[in-house]
């Protein structure tokens, strides 16, 4: 069976092996040993109230029961850019006017941005390719939110997700090409490493002083910016799906969109509901998908079923309820899998 659960110390070896599988742009989730290492200590620092709220965030993998092995990760990081600043860029727009001249242009800038401190935020979700299957990847992405929907005060009041940039046929950012190349005097990886473990100051020390105008670039740089990687144009559109937005931030290493929105209005805290567990073994289902929770914040799991819940109640094989380590009688929440099948 397939379940999406809280890290445990366990995983730091299928950690690091899904991590080497991640690709360029992926910033918050490296195949860094000592880093994988702390990232679950802080986990489990946050769990026991013993991080601050900078320091606060949580790490959940996708496990196959039946052969154990982790072919998934995805993470909720509480409160960004509180120690460490959240840079972005905010897409603005600027009016050059003359009328005696009778020249008026509108442009497109770019403005350094910490916007979005104190955001919570979605990150680090990789799959592994052979698992894009079965709805792992929604299962996988929105079990976020149901942790989000069971403990919503342990966040703030907004979210974001910055989204993987364009990255052309060769491999390369248009964007970080044709602007941070030129101030940073780096590659990219080295850039996105640097980043990927706190070391931003040269951020601060290098970047353009400043707003960039957007016309002024190469017709191949305009157009990246906003736009979204192609292996992450999925994850997009399920984000979406769940309320969040792109509100004109984007990434300052490759331009990739940052979505946003209020954690009250996502789907998932709006409209997922408790139920009580029965636990029966001849409980079966061919009908819509559901997402189904349990409620413990140490040992947080989710799986994908079948069946809906009716009359408040939902009927759980024993091999289902010990996936969720829940027992007959305890509540789980619940939630169609996808917003076109709400009952």
């Amino acid at each position: 069976m397939i379940v999406v659960r809280s890290v445990q110390a366990r995983d730091l070896d299928a950690l690091f092996h899904l991590a080497g599988q991640t690709g360029e742009g992926m910033t918050s989730f490296k195949p860094d040993r000592p880093a994988l290492t702390a990232r679950i200590e802080r986990i489990r620092r946050t769990i026991a109230g013993d991080a601050p709220p900078a320091e606060q965030g949580y790490l959940f993998v996708m496990e196959d029961t039946t052969s154990g092995r982790v072919v998934g990760v995805c993470g909720l990081e509480v409160a960004v850019g509180l120690t460490q600043p959240f840079y972005n860029y905010r897409v603005g727009t600027v009016v050059h006017a003359s009328r005696e001249m009778d020249v008026w242009t509108r442009m497109s800038l770019l403005y350094m941005s910490h916007d979005l401190t104190g955001y919570a935020e979605l990150c680090s979700l990789f799959l592994e390719p052979a698992a894009r299957v079965n709805g792992n990847g929604a299962l996988l992405s929105r079990s976020r939110f149901m942790f989000l929907a069971q403990f919503p005060q342990r966040f703030g009041e907004r979210i974001c997700a910055e989204m993987r940039g364009h990255f052309n046929e060769a491999g390369e950012s248009p964007f970080w090409r044709d602007v941070g190349a030129h101030f940073y005097q780096i590659g990219f990886d080295d850039a996105d490493y640097l980043s990927a473990h706190g070391k931003k100051s040269f951020m601060a020390e290098l970047m353009p002083r400043l707003p960039v105008y957007v016309d002024l670039l190469p017709a191949d740089v305009q157009d990246s910016i906003g736009k979204t990687h192609k292996d992450t144009e999925p994850a997009r559109a399920l984000l979406e799906a769940e309320g969040l937005r792109f509100e004109n931030h984007v990434d300052i290493f490759d331009a990739g969109p940052v979505l946003e929105a209020h954690i009250d209005n996502l789907r998932a805290v709006r409209e997922s509901r408790l139920v009580n567990v029965v636990v029966d073994e001849t409980a079966t289902g061919e009908g819509a998908k559901w997402l189904v929770s349990n409620t413990s914040l140490a040992d947080f799991r989710v799986v994908l079923l079948p069946r809906a819940p009716q009359d408040d109640q939902l009927r759980l094989t024993p091999d289902e309820a010990a996936a969720l380590n829940i027992k007959a009688g305890e509540p789980v929440r619940v939630l169609p899998l996808y917003p076109k099948e709400r009952k």
